[in-house]
């Protein structure tokens, strides 16, 4: 199992944001948008930065997913 965030992306599309917007409303580096573009860990403050900028809950953004 890995962590997938195929559901923050799809809120983002849902919310007509691209990764540049959402990395400045919720104060996260790049380095970080690029870590979640690739499905690899990050800090649990980067989720709840992220969360808190979109008004959502971490169920909404991330999910558990079968490993290829």
């Amino acid at each position: 199992m890995a962590i997938s965030y195929k559901k923050l992306w799809k809120l983002l599309i849902d919310k007509d944001m691209k990764k540049k917007d959402l990395q400045q409303l919720a104060g996260i580096s790049s380095a970080s948008i690029t870590k979640l573009a690739k499905n690899e860990n990050v800090n649990t403050e980067i989720i709840e930065k992220i969360c808190v900028a979109l008004q959502c809950d971490v169920s909404d953004i991330m999910e558990m997913a079968e490993d290829d």
